[in-house]
């Protein structure tokens, strides 16, 4: 004797059941793999830096060759040698200069008051134009 339990149903796969899993072994890797470090390197930590004065400079006599100065006042205004040259003034000076003598020590004195992107500016004017020996002016 057959016993009748209803119509048989067709087995189904959850495919939510199964989402859910592929999502969560995802998340599981991503996390894993972004806290690895590569061998070798340490991770780089932020230090509150306080740039002092100097106390001590170069001896005028035994520095070499006279760099060309380049100012900046703390409105942002260039002055090349003494004389006020614009941004474009400056990046022709600095392309005359590399092609006569590349490498002429570059000094830059920069106003206590000024601002650093002007700074920053100006040293990546002497960078593009391949000066390699570039400093800062500072006061005793």
């Amino acid at each position: 004797m057959r016993i009748d339990l209803g119509e048989d149903e067709a087995p189904e796969i959850g495919l939510i059941a199964l989402i859910d899993c592929i999502f969560f072994l995802l998340m599981f890797f991503m996390v894993a793999t972004s806290f690895k470090q590569p061998e070798g390197e340490k991770p780089q930590k932020e230090l509150p830096v306080t740039l002092p004065q100097a106390q001590m400079s170069l001896d005028r006599v035994g520095a070499g060759a006279p760099p060309l100065t380049i100012s900046v006042d703390k409105r942002g205004k260039l002055y090349v040698d003494g004389s006020a040259v614009s941004v474009q003034g400056l990046h022709d000076r600095l392309k005359q200069e590399s092609a006569g003598n590349p490498g002429r020590p570059i000094r830059i004195d920069g106003d206590e008051m000024a601002r650093y992107q002007d700074i920053v500016h100006v040293l990546d004017l002497c960078q593009f134009e391949g000066f390699t020996k570039i400093s800062m002016h500072t006061r005793q």
